[in-house]
């Protein structure tokens, strides 16, 4: 198994396992690997640098390709945020969170019941699921609001 560091056209990273650099090559080619945080499909490998310590006698036995953690103060480098960026998302995934407790899972059904609610064949309430992204930019053509979930959520099926 190998891990690549991938970024989308929308300039989001994120990482995925594949059984090799030709695994990624093909699943990439079927249309089968995209974005977790927007669905994009345009996906490419992003450039990668693996911690290389410097040898010395007491590193003899460490993994050499052990990333080291950076300073906090140094935005994006080894992973870490601007204190300030760490704080805007905090405030956007509790906004996020408080908005999702009124609001009821439907599942794969999202597309149906919105437009449901659209026309007028359903009570119109808040709701959230899965659509793919022809679906979404349907509903969007036929005038209906829908917005993506910014921070990944569970499905109550799916939660432990």
């Amino acid at each position: 198994m190998i891990v690549f560091d991938l970024k989308c056209d929308n300039s989001h990273r994120f990482e995925c396992w594949f059984k090799s650099s030709g695994d990624f090559e093909e699943q990439s080619s079927r249309g089968l690997v995209s974005c977790p945080q927007c669905g994009s499909g345009v996906v490419a490998k992003a450039p990668m640098a693996p911690a290389v310590p410097k040898k010395s006698a007491g590193e003899g036995r460490r993994n050499r390709l052990e990333p080291k953690s950076a300073p906090a103060d140094q935005p994006l480098a080894g992973g870490s945020l601007l204190p300030e960026v760490a704080k805007a998302l905090q405030t956007i995934a509790k906004a996020q969170a408080k908005a999702l407790e009124k609001s009821t899972w439907v599942g794969e059904k999202f597309a149906d019941k919105a437009r449901a609610m659209h026309y007028g064949e359903a009570d119109e309430a808040p709701i959230h699921g899965r659509a793919s992204r022809d679906d979404a930019e349907a509903l969007l053509e036929e005038g209906i609001t829908v917005a993506p979930i910014l921070f990944p959520i569970a499905p109550p099926d799916e939660v432990n």
